[in-house]
């Protein structure tokens, strides 16, 4: 069965030779590092954890063992996901490029939208793969269990009563954020909290004087709105990371190096294959195919925040 095409075109004119699509969410956390990026993961990658007692005793002549040592671990298990389409070229043949597909009835799909439609596919995977790092849940076709997911049913995450956040209360919810980081990792460089688009635009507001954040009606350097410009956000010195697929009035704080992305190869990711069926089983399909793994997993619930 094919995939379902819609061509609406009048066909009068002359094609203006290019094809518009959707604005598609941006794959923020693996584009920007802002994760642990493992690759070449096959099956299952353990991740180790540490954890010891008290190390120090007072000194004696003899050798004394004291503390603990244990050892537990996390696995990683990236999934298998699919993208398949088919059209039928016979479709085509009616719209603007149809001379580019040749004057042959062995014909192949414009060329000009092969190219569009092989970077459209790869970038609805990039936002697929985005939203699922944070919201995914594995009972949903095409989802693994994201981090929102994996840290709500642990109980050793330090969980937040998160809010509606705007203007007004942002500074105050971000507050309670990193208030409840713990003493071990406060002050790490790679400790990020991770905000939706909703709570850094009511960030930037706040910060521009429009928000109760003492700075006052002009914002930073009396510039009011005008002051961002897409730069680094930080809030009492901790770096702040917008990422699309959080969402709304979630937040999340945590050493990037704590929370892991597994694949198998990278390339696959951005690797689309355009099949003609033509020479196999004599038809006009056209087939689409994408295949990738993926999957997420954090090593220490305790050294992370969730606020939702």
């Amino acid at each position: 069965m094919a995939t379902t095409t819609s061509i609406t075109t009048t066909y009068a004119g002359e094609f203006a030779g290019k094809y518009i699509a959707a604005a598609l969410l941006s794959a923020d956390t693996l584009d920007k590092g802002l994760v642990e990026i493992k690759p070449n993961v096959k099956y299952k990658e353990v991740v180790k954890k540490l954890a010891t007692g008290d190390l120090v005793a007072n000194a004696s002549c003899d050798f004394s063992a004291t503390s603990s040592v244990t050892l537990t671990e996390r696995i990683l298990q990236p999934e298998e996901f699919q993208v398949n389409l088919q059209l039928c070229k016979k479709d085509f043949r009616s719209d603007w490029e149809a001379i580019q597909m040749g004057y042959s009835t062995y014909d192949n799909l414009p060329p000009n939208f092969s190219d569009f439609l092989i970077g459209h596919v790869a970038a609805k995977v990039a936002q697929k793969t985005e939203e699922t790092i944070w919201g995914g849940v594995n009972a949903t076709a095409g989802e693994f269990d994201g981090f929102v997911t994996l840290m709500t049913a642990d109980g050793d995450v330090n969980d937040v009563t998160g809010t509606t956040v705007t203007a007004a209360n942002v500074i105050t919810e971000l507050g309670k954020v990193a208030d409840a980081i713990p003493n071990a990792i406060y002050g790490k460089e790679d400790l990020t909290i991770y905000v939706p688009q909703n709570v850094a635009r009511a960030y930037v507001r706040a910060l521009g004087g429009f928000g109760t954040s003492g700075l006052g009606a002009n914002g930073m350097d009396n510039k009011g709105t005008m002051w961002y410009g897409q730069g680094d956000l930080f809030f009492d010195g901790i770096r702040i990371a917008m990422v699309s697929g959080l969402a709304s009035d979630t937040m999340v704080a945590a050493q990037s190096s704590n929370l892991y992305f597994g694949t198998g190869l990278l390339s696959d990711h951005n690797e689309v294959k355009l099949l003609d069926m033509g020479d196999l089983d004599g038809s006009q399909n056209v087939r689409v195919i994408m295949r990738y793994t993926a999957g997420v997993q954090y090593g220490i619930g305790s050294d992370i925040v969730l606020y939702s």
